[in-house]
């Protein structure tokens, strides 16, 4: 089941991506829809500094979820 990725979700990397500094599993914020199906993503530290930015393909991200899902 995939789920659709909106505006100001929180994500996380479904694969390496050593040319920008980031591992599978890292969560940053859906900032900008580029195309349907591409989404600039924001990563930031715990302190709110951005350390990275930029367009992925949604094959590239999970969306996390933080109550329960209603599954159709």
């Amino acid at each position: 089941m995939a789920t659709k990725v909106r505006l100001l979700d929180a994500v996380a990397l479904t694969e390496d991506l050593p040319e920008h500094g980031l591992s599978r599993g890292q969560v940053g914020t859906v900032v900008e829809v580029l195309a349907p199906d591409v989404f600039e993503v924001e990563f930031s530290d715990d302190d709110g500094r951005t350390y990275a930015m930029l367009a992925l393909r949604m094959e590239q991200l999970m969306v996390l979820h933080y109550e329960p899902v209603e599954v159709t």
